[in-house]
Protein backbone atom coordinates (compact mmCIF):
# COMPACT_ATOMS: atom_id res chain seq x y z
CA UNK A 1 0.00 0.00 0.00
CA UNK A 2 0.92 3.19 -1.27
CA UNK A 3 1.79 5.91 1.84
CA UNK A 4 1.18 9.86 1.26
CA UNK A 5 4.46 11.79 1.84
CA UNK A 6 4.67 12.82 5.93
CA UNK A 7 3.99 16.43 4.51
CA UNK A 8 1.03 15.75 2.88
CA UNK A 9 -0.17 13.66 6.09
CA UNK A 10 0.74 16.44 8.45
CA UNK A 11 -1.31 18.86 6.04
CA UNK A 12 -4.11 16.80 6.30
CA UNK A 13 -4.05 16.26 10.12
CA UNK A 14 -3.92 20.17 10.41
CA UNK A 15 -6.78 20.89 8.47
CA UNK A 16 -8.81 18.43 10.36
CA UNK A 17 -8.02 19.77 13.49
CA UNK A 18 -8.86 23.37 12.25
CA UNK A 19 -12.16 21.63 10.76
CA UNK A 20 -13.43 19.82 13.68
CA UNK A 21 -12.12 22.87 16.02
CA UNK A 22 -14.57 25.15 14.31
CA UNK A 23 -17.24 22.77 12.82
CA UNK A 24 -18.16 20.86 16.08
CA UNK A 25 -18.70 23.82 17.84
CA UNK A 26 -20.68 25.14 14.61
CA UNK A 27 -22.91 22.80 14.69
CA UNK A 28 -24.41 23.22 18.41
CA UNK A 29 -25.08 27.00 17.67
CA UNK A 30 -26.52 25.98 14.48
CA UNK A 31 -29.67 23.86 16.34
CA UNK A 32 -30.41 26.81 18.79
CA UNK A 33 -33.04 28.47 16.73
CA UNK A 34 -35.22 25.55 15.94
CA UNK A 35 -35.04 24.21 19.58
CA UNK A 36 -36.58 27.55 20.24
CA UNK A 37 -38.88 26.83 18.62
CA UNK A 38 -39.69 23.15 19.88
CA UNK A 39 -39.50 24.78 23.39
CA UNK A 40 -42.27 27.25 22.41
CA UNK A 41 -44.17 24.41 20.42
CA UNK A 42 -44.10 22.26 23.72
CA UNK A 43 -45.36 24.80 26.38
CA UNK A 44 -47.87 26.15 24.22
CA UNK A 45 -48.86 23.31 23.23
CA UNK A 46 -50.77 22.42 26.19
CA UNK A 47 -52.88 25.81 26.16
CA UNK A 48 -54.87 24.55 23.33
CA UNK A 49 -54.81 23.69 19.92
CA UNK A 50 -55.72 26.91 18.76
CA UNK A 51 -53.01 28.24 20.60
CA UNK A 52 -50.55 26.11 18.88
CA UNK A 53 -51.78 26.68 15.57
CA UNK A 54 -50.97 30.64 16.05
CA UNK A 55 -47.77 29.58 16.77
CA UNK A 56 -46.98 27.70 13.81
CA UNK A 57 -48.36 30.22 11.52
CA UNK A 58 -46.16 33.06 13.50
CA UNK A 59 -43.32 31.16 13.72
CA UNK A 60 -43.28 30.12 10.06
CA UNK A 61 -43.50 34.07 9.68
CA UNK A 62 -40.69 34.48 11.33
CA UNK A 63 -38.00 32.49 10.57
CA UNK A 64 -38.48 33.05 6.75
CA UNK A 65 -38.34 36.63 7.62
CA UNK A 66 -35.20 36.36 9.36
CA UNK A 67 -33.63 33.42 7.35
CA UNK A 68 -33.65 35.66 4.32
CA UNK A 69 -30.96 37.78 5.71
CA UNK A 70 -28.58 34.96 6.94
CA UNK A 71 -26.19 36.36 4.69
CA UNK A 72 -25.75 38.70 7.44
CA UNK A 73 -23.75 35.63 9.22
CA UNK A 74 -22.19 34.62 5.75
CA UNK A 75 -20.84 37.69 4.02
CA UNK A 76 -19.24 39.12 7.58
CA UNK A 77 -17.32 35.69 8.14
CA UNK A 78 -15.93 36.08 4.61
CA UNK A 79 -14.91 39.64 5.12
CA UNK A 80 -13.92 39.36 8.67
CA UNK A 81 -11.75 36.43 7.91
CA UNK A 82 -9.78 37.58 5.31
CA UNK A 83 -8.71 40.63 7.93
CA UNK A 84 -7.77 37.93 10.00
CA UNK A 85 -5.40 36.42 7.70
CA UNK A 86 -4.10 39.96 6.66
CA UNK A 87 -3.15 40.26 9.96
CA UNK A 88 -5.88 43.43 10.20
CA UNK A 89 -7.57 42.58 13.46
CA UNK A 90 -8.98 46.14 14.01
CA UNK A 91 -9.98 46.23 10.27
CA UNK A 92 -11.61 42.71 10.79
CA UNK A 93 -13.65 43.90 14.07
CA UNK A 94 -14.90 47.10 12.15
CA UNK A 95 -15.77 45.40 9.13
CA UNK A 96 -17.49 43.50 11.82
CA UNK A 97 -18.99 46.31 13.34
CA UNK A 98 -20.91 47.38 10.12
CA UNK A 99 -22.35 44.57 9.64
CA UNK A 100 -23.73 44.43 13.15
CA UNK A 101 -25.00 48.22 12.13
CA UNK A 102 -26.52 46.74 8.75
CA UNK A 103 -28.14 43.75 10.72
CA UNK A 104 -29.53 46.85 13.09
CA UNK A 105 -30.95 49.08 10.43
CA UNK A 106 -32.60 46.11 8.30
CA UNK A 107 -33.91 44.71 11.71
CA UNK A 108 -35.67 48.30 12.55
CA UNK A 109 -37.23 48.18 8.78
CA UNK A 110 -38.61 44.94 8.65
CA UNK A 111 -40.55 45.74 12.63
CA UNK A 112 -41.66 48.57 11.05
CA UNK A 113 -43.09 46.58 8.35
CA UNK A 114 -44.39 43.79 10.37
CA UNK A 115 -46.46 45.56 13.11
CA UNK A 116 -48.99 47.33 11.33
CA UNK A 117 -49.45 44.07 8.24
CA UNK A 118 -49.51 41.25 11.20
CA UNK A 119 -53.17 40.66 10.26
CA UNK A 120 -52.09 40.42 7.02
CA UNK A 121 -50.05 38.25 6.92
CA UNK A 122 -51.05 35.99 8.98
CA UNK A 123 -54.46 35.97 6.43
CA UNK A 124 -51.85 34.94 3.99
CA UNK A 125 -51.99 31.33 5.48
CA UNK A 126 -55.48 30.46 5.56
CA UNK A 127 -55.81 30.79 9.76
CA UNK A 128 -58.81 29.80 11.19
CA UNK A 129 -60.61 32.25 13.33
CA UNK A 130 -59.76 31.05 16.18
CA UNK A 131 -55.82 30.41 16.03
CA UNK A 132 -55.42 33.85 13.66
CA UNK A 133 -55.69 36.20 16.60
CA UNK A 134 -53.22 33.88 18.85
CA UNK A 135 -51.12 34.43 15.85
CA UNK A 136 -51.23 37.71 15.48
CA UNK A 137 -50.49 38.41 19.08
CA UNK A 138 -47.23 35.98 19.17
CA UNK A 139 -46.28 37.99 15.55
CA UNK A 140 -46.25 41.49 16.73
CA UNK A 141 -44.64 40.68 19.94
CA UNK A 142 -42.25 38.54 18.76
CA UNK A 143 -41.50 41.44 16.05
CA UNK A 144 -40.06 43.26 18.41
CA UNK A 145 -36.78 40.33 19.16
CA UNK A 146 -36.05 40.44 15.11
CA UNK A 147 -33.20 43.16 15.30
CA UNK A 148 -31.99 41.06 18.02
CA UNK A 149 -32.24 38.24 16.03
CA UNK A 150 -30.06 39.86 13.20
CA UNK A 151 -27.59 41.62 15.15
CA UNK A 152 -27.18 37.87 16.18
CA UNK A 153 -26.48 36.37 13.00
CA UNK A 154 -23.71 39.39 11.95
CA UNK A 155 -22.05 38.63 15.34
CA UNK A 156 -22.38 35.03 14.77
CA UNK A 157 -20.52 36.07 11.59
CA UNK A 158 -17.65 38.50 12.79
CA UNK A 159 -16.78 35.55 15.92
CA UNK A 160 -16.53 32.75 12.86
CA UNK A 161 -14.43 35.09 11.34
CA UNK A 162 -12.23 35.42 14.02
CA UNK A 163 -11.91 31.55 13.76
CA UNK A 164 -14.40 31.39 17.03
CA UNK A 165 -17.10 29.31 16.90
CA UNK A 166 -17.36 28.21 20.76
CA UNK A 167 -18.29 31.64 21.83
CA UNK A 168 -21.71 31.49 19.51
CA UNK A 169 -21.99 27.82 21.12
CA UNK A 170 -21.99 29.08 24.59
CA UNK A 171 -24.05 32.24 23.72
CA UNK A 172 -26.64 29.83 21.91
CA UNK A 173 -27.15 27.27 25.18
CA UNK A 174 -27.39 29.90 27.40
CA UNK A 175 -30.51 31.64 25.03
CA UNK A 176 -31.91 28.40 24.96
CA UNK A 177 -31.90 27.94 28.48
CA UNK A 178 -33.27 31.14 29.30
CA UNK A 179 -35.57 31.31 26.40
CA UNK A 180 -37.40 27.91 28.43
CA UNK A 181 -37.36 28.90 31.54
CA UNK A 182 -39.06 32.49 30.71
CA UNK A 183 -41.45 30.67 28.51
CA UNK A 184 -42.58 28.91 31.24
CA UNK A 185 -42.39 31.26 34.08
CA UNK A 186 -44.24 33.96 31.52
CA UNK A 187 -46.94 31.32 30.56
CA UNK A 188 -48.08 29.46 32.85
CA UNK A 189 -46.14 31.71 35.75
CA UNK A 190 -47.68 35.21 35.06
CA UNK A 191 -50.46 33.39 32.72
CA UNK A 192 -49.98 35.23 30.46
CA UNK A 193 -50.78 32.54 27.55
CA UNK A 194 -49.42 32.87 23.99
CA UNK A 195 -48.38 36.51 24.95
CA UNK A 196 -45.84 35.55 27.96
CA UNK A 197 -44.37 33.03 25.15
CA UNK A 198 -43.68 35.48 22.69
CA UNK A 199 -42.09 37.82 25.16
CA UNK A 200 -40.19 35.18 27.16
CA UNK A 201 -38.18 34.66 23.46
CA UNK A 202 -38.09 38.16 22.90
CA UNK A 203 -36.59 38.75 26.53
CA UNK A 204 -33.91 35.78 25.23
CA UNK A 205 -33.32 37.22 22.01
CA UNK A 206 -32.20 40.80 23.35
CA UNK A 207 -29.73 38.95 25.96
CA UNK A 208 -28.33 36.96 23.34
CA UNK A 209 -27.62 39.85 21.59
CA UNK A 210 -26.25 41.65 24.36
CA UNK A 211 -23.88 38.66 25.08
CA UNK A 212 -22.47 39.14 21.49
CA UNK A 213 -22.11 43.03 21.66
CA UNK A 214 -20.22 42.82 24.77
CA UNK A 215 -17.75 40.35 23.08
CA UNK A 216 -17.32 42.38 19.98
CA UNK A 217 -17.25 45.39 22.10
CA UNK A 218 -14.75 44.14 24.20
CA UNK A 219 -12.87 43.11 21.00
CA UNK A 220 -12.66 46.36 19.58
CA UNK A 221 -11.68 48.66 22.58
CA UNK A 222 -9.07 45.96 23.10
CA UNK A 223 -7.58 46.36 19.44
CA UNK A 224 -8.36 50.13 18.92
CA UNK A 225 -11.15 50.07 16.61
CA UNK A 226 -14.20 51.96 16.12
CA UNK A 227 -17.63 51.30 17.38
CA UNK A 228 -19.07 54.22 15.51
CA UNK A 229 -21.47 53.44 12.48
CA UNK A 230 -19.70 54.45 9.04
CA UNK A 231 -22.15 54.49 5.70
CA UNK A 232 -19.57 53.67 3.39
CA UNK A 233 -18.74 50.39 5.19
CA UNK A 234 -22.31 49.67 5.92
CA UNK A 235 -22.83 50.01 2.23
CA UNK A 236 -20.00 47.77 1.05
CA UNK A 237 -21.80 45.25 3.42
CA UNK A 238 -24.85 45.87 2.13
CA UNK A 239 -23.64 45.48 -1.22
CA UNK A 240 -21.64 42.52 -0.16
CA UNK A 241 -24.74 40.53 0.90
CA UNK A 242 -26.99 41.50 -1.99
CA UNK A 243 -25.90 38.30 -4.02
CA UNK A 244 -26.18 35.68 -1.21
CA UNK A 245 -30.06 37.22 -0.52
CA UNK A 246 -30.19 36.42 -4.38
CA UNK A 247 -29.30 32.60 -3.86
CA UNK A 248 -31.16 32.43 -0.53
CA UNK A 249 -34.57 33.57 -1.79
CA UNK A 250 -33.70 31.07 -4.79
CA UNK A 251 -33.14 28.18 -1.84
CA UNK A 252 -36.48 29.30 -0.39
CA UNK A 253 -38.43 29.52 -4.16
CA UNK A 254 -37.07 25.49 -4.50
CA UNK A 255 -39.00 24.48 -1.34
CA UNK A 256 -41.84 26.54 -1.78
CA UNK A 257 -42.44 24.86 -5.06
CA UNK A 258 -41.66 21.65 -3.88
CA UNK A 259 -44.41 21.69 -1.11
CA UNK A 260 -46.86 22.97 -3.27
CA UNK A 261 -46.02 20.57 -5.83
CA UNK A 262 -47.01 17.89 -2.54
CA UNK A 263 -49.61 19.38 -1.76
CA UNK A 264 -51.30 18.37 -4.76
CA UNK A 265 -50.39 14.78 -4.79
CA UNK A 266 -52.46 14.86 -2.09
CA UNK A 267 -52.72 14.77 1.72
CA UNK A 268 -51.04 11.67 2.53
CA UNK A 269 -48.24 12.59 0.19
CA UNK A 270 -47.97 16.48 1.62
CA UNK A 271 -47.41 15.08 5.23
CA UNK A 272 -45.11 12.33 4.43
CA UNK A 273 -43.29 15.60 2.56
CA UNK A 274 -43.14 17.54 6.06
CA UNK A 275 -41.69 14.49 7.33
CA UNK A 276 -38.91 13.96 4.98
CA UNK A 277 -38.37 17.94 4.34
CA UNK A 278 -37.56 17.98 8.23
CA UNK A 279 -35.38 15.17 8.57
CA UNK A 280 -33.23 16.95 4.89
CA UNK A 281 -32.92 20.17 7.50
CA UNK A 282 -31.49 18.21 10.19
CA UNK A 283 -29.04 16.17 8.04
CA UNK A 284 -28.17 19.86 6.81
CA UNK A 285 -27.11 21.05 10.33
CA UNK A 286 -24.57 18.73 10.43
CA UNK A 287 -23.23 19.03 6.55
CA UNK A 288 -23.59 23.36 7.24
CA UNK A 289 -21.44 22.90 10.02
CA UNK A 290 -18.43 21.51 8.08
CA UNK A 291 -19.40 24.61 5.45
CA UNK A 292 -18.96 27.41 8.29
CA UNK A 293 -15.56 25.91 9.09
CA UNK A 294 -14.73 26.18 5.45
CA UNK A 295 -16.43 29.83 5.10
CA UNK A 296 -13.63 30.68 7.84
CA UNK A 297 -10.55 29.04 7.13
CA UNK A 298 -10.90 29.91 3.38
CA UNK A 299 -11.47 33.72 3.91
CA UNK A 300 -8.13 33.40 6.25
CA UNK A 301 -6.02 32.10 3.65
CA UNK A 302 -7.10 34.20 0.82
CA UNK A 303 -6.81 37.21 3.02
CA UNK A 304 -3.29 35.53 4.16
CA UNK A 305 -2.58 35.33 0.07
CA UNK A 306 -2.21 31.90 0.49
CA UNK A 307 -3.82 30.49 -2.80
CA UNK A 308 -2.35 26.47 -2.37
CA UNK A 309 -3.12 26.65 0.93
CA UNK A 310 -7.16 27.51 0.16
CA UNK A 311 -6.80 24.95 -2.37
CA UNK A 312 -5.56 22.55 0.00
CA UNK A 313 -8.03 23.11 2.67
CA UNK A 314 -10.83 22.95 -0.07
CA UNK A 315 -10.09 19.29 -1.30
CA UNK A 316 -9.83 18.84 2.72
CA UNK A 317 -12.88 19.60 3.41
CA UNK A 318 -14.59 17.75 0.08
CA UNK A 319 -13.40 14.81 1.31
CA UNK A 320 -15.42 15.42 4.48
CA UNK A 321 -18.51 16.38 3.14
CA UNK A 322 -18.12 13.13 0.84
CA UNK A 323 -17.47 11.26 4.17
CA UNK A 324 -19.98 13.08 6.15
CA UNK A 325 -22.72 12.69 3.86
CA UNK A 326 -22.14 8.77 3.04
CA UNK A 327 -22.23 8.18 6.80
CA UNK A 328 -25.69 10.39 7.43
CA UNK A 329 -27.02 8.47 4.11
CA UNK A 330 -26.49 4.98 6.07
CA UNK A 331 -27.49 6.39 9.13
CA UNK A 332 -31.07 7.41 7.27
CA UNK A 333 -31.54 3.83 6.37
CA UNK A 334 -30.41 1.76 9.55
CA UNK A 335 -32.03 4.01 11.85
CA UNK A 336 -35.39 4.66 10.01
CA UNK A 337 -37.64 1.92 11.53
CA UNK A 338 -36.75 3.84 14.81
CA UNK A 339 -37.21 7.73 13.98
CA UNK A 340 -40.30 7.05 11.46
CA UNK A 341 -42.77 6.40 14.24
CA UNK A 342 -41.94 9.88 16.29
CA UNK A 343 -43.51 11.72 14.00
CA UNK A 344 -46.27 9.41 12.50
CA UNK A 345 -48.14 6.54 13.46
CA UNK A 346 -50.23 6.57 10.19
CA UNK A 347 -49.08 3.54 8.25
CA UNK A 348 -50.39 4.83 4.60
CA UNK A 349 -48.36 7.88 5.32
CA UNK A 350 -44.96 5.40 6.56
CA UNK A 351 -45.67 3.72 3.43
CA UNK A 352 -45.85 6.80 1.08
CA UNK A 353 -42.58 7.91 3.13
CA UNK A 354 -40.11 4.98 3.11
CA UNK A 355 -39.37 5.08 -0.58
CA UNK A 356 -38.50 9.36 -0.72
CA UNK A 357 -36.47 8.68 2.30
CA UNK A 358 -34.22 6.12 0.46
CA UNK A 359 -33.71 8.76 -2.36
CA UNK A 360 -32.73 11.37 0.55
CA UNK A 361 -30.22 9.08 1.87
CA UNK A 362 -28.31 7.88 -1.21
CA UNK A 363 -27.96 12.10 -2.24
CA UNK A 364 -26.29 12.72 0.71
CA UNK A 365 -23.06 12.11 -0.10
CA UNK A 366 -23.87 14.68 -2.95
CA UNK A 367 -25.65 17.40 -0.63
CA UNK A 368 -22.30 16.84 1.45
CA UNK A 369 -20.18 18.46 -1.61
CA UNK A 370 -22.65 20.81 -2.29
CA UNK A 371 -22.72 22.06 1.51
CA UNK A 372 -18.65 22.04 1.50
CA UNK A 373 -18.27 23.99 -1.84
CA UNK A 374 -20.87 26.54 -1.20
CA UNK A 375 -19.23 27.35 2.17
CA UNK A 376 -15.65 27.23 0.53
CA UNK A 377 -17.08 30.14 -2.56
CA UNK A 378 -18.73 31.93 0.46
CA UNK A 379 -15.73 32.47 2.60
CA UNK A 380 -13.89 33.33 -0.97
CA UNK A 381 -16.48 36.25 -1.22
CA UNK A 382 -17.80 34.94 -4.36
CA UNK A 383 -21.28 35.94 -4.04
CA UNK A 384 -22.46 37.38 -7.24
CA UNK A 385 -21.20 33.50 -8.44
CA UNK A 386 -23.46 31.77 -5.95
CA UNK A 387 -26.34 33.71 -7.05
CA UNK A 388 -26.42 33.24 -10.80
CA UNK A 389 -25.30 29.54 -10.06
CA UNK A 390 -28.43 28.92 -7.57
CA UNK A 391 -30.51 31.30 -10.51
CA UNK A 392 -29.71 28.14 -12.98
CA UNK A 393 -30.05 25.74 -10.60
CA UNK A 394 -33.49 27.02 -10.13
CA UNK A 395 -34.38 27.30 -13.70
CA UNK A 396 -33.71 23.78 -14.32
CA UNK A 397 -35.48 22.49 -10.99
CA UNK A 398 -38.76 23.85 -11.50
CA UNK A 399 -40.15 23.30 -14.59
CA UNK A 400 -39.20 19.47 -14.11
CA UNK A 401 -40.76 19.43 -10.35
CA UNK A 402 -44.42 21.32 -11.45
CA UNK A 403 -44.55 18.20 -14.02
CA UNK A 404 -44.16 15.39 -11.42
CA UNK A 405 -48.16 15.92 -10.87
CA UNK A 406 -48.77 16.06 -14.36
CA UNK A 407 -46.66 12.68 -15.25
CA UNK A 408 -48.63 10.62 -13.03
CA UNK A 409 -45.29 11.36 -10.47
CA UNK A 410 -46.18 10.85 -6.63
CA UNK A 411 -43.77 11.86 -3.44
CA UNK A 412 -40.78 10.02 -4.76
CA UNK A 413 -40.78 11.30 -8.26
CA UNK A 414 -40.28 14.68 -6.35
CA UNK A 415 -37.55 13.89 -3.89
CA UNK A 416 -35.96 12.36 -7.05
CA UNK A 417 -36.27 16.51 -8.51
CA UNK A 418 -34.80 17.45 -5.27
CA UNK A 419 -31.85 14.98 -5.73
CA UNK A 420 -31.70 16.30 -9.35
CA UNK A 421 -31.41 19.83 -7.78
CA UNK A 422 -28.74 19.26 -5.16
CA UNK A 423 -27.01 17.49 -8.25
CA UNK A 424 -26.89 20.87 -10.63
CA UNK A 425 -25.88 22.61 -7.81
CA UNK A 426 -22.98 20.13 -7.30
CA UNK A 427 -22.00 21.10 -11.03
CA UNK A 428 -21.81 24.59 -11.00
CA UNK A 429 -20.44 24.60 -8.11
CA UNK A 430 -17.40 22.23 -8.86
CA UNK A 431 -16.82 24.12 -12.29
CA UNK A 432 -16.58 27.24 -10.39
CA UNK A 433 -13.59 25.60 -7.67
CA UNK A 434 -12.09 23.64 -10.62
CA UNK A 435 -11.37 27.15 -12.75
CA UNK A 436 -9.47 28.85 -9.69
CA UNK A 437 -11.44 32.28 -10.22
CA UNK A 438 -12.44 32.17 -6.66
CA UNK A 439 -9.22 32.19 -5.36
CA UNK A 440 -8.76 36.30 -5.15
CA UNK A 441 -6.36 37.33 -2.15
CA UNK A 442 -5.36 40.48 0.02
CA UNK A 443 -7.51 41.41 2.68
CA UNK A 444 -10.63 43.12 0.48
CA UNK A 445 -11.83 40.80 -2.49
Amino acid sequence: MIQAPAKDRRARSRHDREIIALAVPAFGALIAEPLFVMVDSAIVGHLGTPQLAGLGIAAALLLTGVNIFVFLAYATTAAVARRVGAGDLPGAIRQGMDGIWLALLIGAAVVTVVLPTAPGLVGLFGASDTAAPHAITYLRISALGIPAMLIVLAATGVLRGLQDTRTPLYVAIGGFAANAALNAALVYGAGLGIAGSAWGTVIAQWAMAAAYLTVVVRGARRHGASLRPDAAGIRACAQAGVPLLVRTLSLRTVTLIATGVAANLGDTEVAAHQIILTLWSLLAFALDAIAIAGQAIIGRYLGAGDKEGARAACRRMVEWGIASGVVLGVLVILARPLFIPLFTSDQVVQDALLPALLVVAISQPISGVVYILDGVLMGAGDGPYLAVAMIITLAVFAPVALLVPTLGGGLTALWWTMALMMTMRMLTLWIRTRSGRWLVTGATR
